[in-house]
């Protein structure tokens, strides 16, 4: 298991879940992932296998070298298996807030969005408060999935701003809501 240079720990977990530093051999789910989520992603076209792979050996690679990286990814997991990748992305070693990302596979959605989401946030609440010391995380989202903001307040994330108009998306401007959450909160 490859660990980040910034972190002491390469596994948090909770309730059965865990996340663990981006594996290579969930590449591909992942890339299946966002192509049936690019909806609402940030991503301009549907990913390749040679666009994943160059992903994964350049970027990917290059942040187990670095001591602040930009981002730092997971892959998630409910009982050993893999459900979904995450985690925290734009990161600010100075201002210390990040975003958060996630996403889980598409066919658990249904049944288990608002729970594996809550699980996540415990988990990256781990990474990002108690081992690197950061201050403020944050989801940035279309105004696509109102379950994700249920999930988000039952975690105690508040919502601090809602940016209207912000982006167009299927031939109409959507909202983008940002809810965060404060370590001392």
């Amino acid at each position: 298991m490859r660990n980040y240079k910034c972190l002491s720990n390469t596994k948090f977990e909770t309730n059965g879940f865990h996340i663990e530093p981006i594996r290579d051999e969930d590449k591909y789910e992942i890339m299946s992932i966002r192509n049936e989520q690019i909806y609402h992603l940030r991503q301009a076209k549907p990913l390749t296998v040679e666009v994943q792979e160059n992903y994964f050996a350049t970027v990917v690679s290059d942040l187990f070298n670095q001591e602040k990286p930009n981002q730092l990814l997971f892959s998630f997991f409910l009982n050993e298996t893999f459900i979904g990748y995450g985690g925290l992305v734009h990161m600010n070693w100075i201002d210390k807030n990040a975003e958060i990302s996630f996403v889980m596979k598409t066919e658990l959605e249904e049944d288990h969005f608002i729970e594996y989401w809550s699980n996540y946030l415990k988990l990256i609440e781990q990474v990002a408060f108690k081992e690197i010391g950061f201050h403020k995380i944050y989801t940035y989202a279309f105004d696509l999935r109102p379950h994700l903001y249920e999930a988000m307040v039952l975690s105690g994330y508040y919502e601090e701003a809602r940016l209207k108009e912000h982006c167009y998306f299927n031939s109409k401007f959507i909202d983008v809501v940002i809810h965060s959450k404060i370590a001392s909160a």
